[in-house]
């Protein structure tokens, strides 16, 4: 009779290792000492090691340790291990770019964007302002756009030194648009939203409106919608509380997401 070594295993018993499997929510398995099958809804780490969670047809939870314990995938044996990390997208600003980390601001340009009221200016700075910090853009607002023509020849837009304006209400036969017009040249430009004022760029689920109320032509359209409204008739804190209520480029209309990054583009063109 043939005799082994104490640590010899003949090859007719040696069992081949279970394949790893990884322990991804809802995989559904049975845990082959107690026969308890269910869905995986856990994976977590402890000091003793990794445990997975199971909860079975009757919403019964039990928690088992991966590895040693054993369990069965379709009736085969398998070892359950932790699922891996997904991988971490990179973070985004406000506007939905990608957040540079630790980014330092940029010395201002020479160039700027000039919006109508501080309002506007807030606006922007909520949503851009990360990215015109990296680009080193400098927001202004003018108190009304009567002058504009004038203050854009006072700036005196260059290849280095570019500007772009934003006009609320700026569509065919408004005021707006007929000043606009009167700003010409490579250097600068002028675009422009649809709406009565940035309040209206604000989506009204973000305002916790049910929507922006049609004012009478002739009323001061913020007091208007104040009092349509049923908010007290200070407009300061009625656009405190409309601000407060955007987090991202989500909460605005794309009328004039579209054109604040047009405005951008422009300024920090290559000269």
């Amino acid at each position: 009779m043939r005799s082994y070594s104490p640590d010899f295993t003949p090859p007719w018993k040696k069992q081949t290792p279970a394949p790893e499997v990884a322990a991804e929510h809802d995989l559904v398995v049975e845990e082959v000492t107690t026969g308890f099958c269910g869905a995986v809804v856990r994976c977590e780490k402890t000091a003793e090691g990794p445990t997975v969670t199971l909860e079975d047809r009757f919403g019964k939870h039990r928690v088992f340790p991966m590895p040693p314990r054993g369990f069965l995938l379709e009736g085969r044996p398998v070892t359950l291990v932790r699922p891996a990390a997904a991988p971490r997208r990179p973070a985004r600003t406000a506007s939905g770019s990608v957040a540079v980390p630790g980014a330092r601001a940029r010395v201002a340009r020479a160039g700027r964007i000039y919006v109508e009221g501080r309002h506007d200016a807030e606006l922007v700075e909520r949503v851009w302002g990360d990215d015109l910090r990296v680009e080193g853009v400098v927001v202004e607002y003018l108190g009304g756009i009567d002058d504009l023509p004038a203050i854009v020849a006072e700036f005196a837009p260059a290849a280095d030194a570019r500007l772009g304006v934003l006009v609320d209400h700026l569509v065919p036969g408004s005021k707006e648009s007929r000043i606009a017009a009167e700003v010409t040249g490579d250097h600068a430009l002028v675009v422009g939203h649809p709406f009565i004022d940035v309040w209206e760029a604000v989506k009204p689920a973000a305002a916790g409106i049910e929507g922006w109320p049609a004012v009478p032509r002739g009323e001061d359209w913020k007091t208007g919608v104040c009092r349509a409204l049923g908010w007290p008739e200070n407009t300061g804190a009625a656009w405190q509380r409309i601000l407060s209520g955007v987090r991202s480029y989500r909460d605005l209309e794309p009328e004039l997401l579209g054109r604040v990054e047009e405005l951008i583009d422009f300024v920090t063109a290559p000269a």
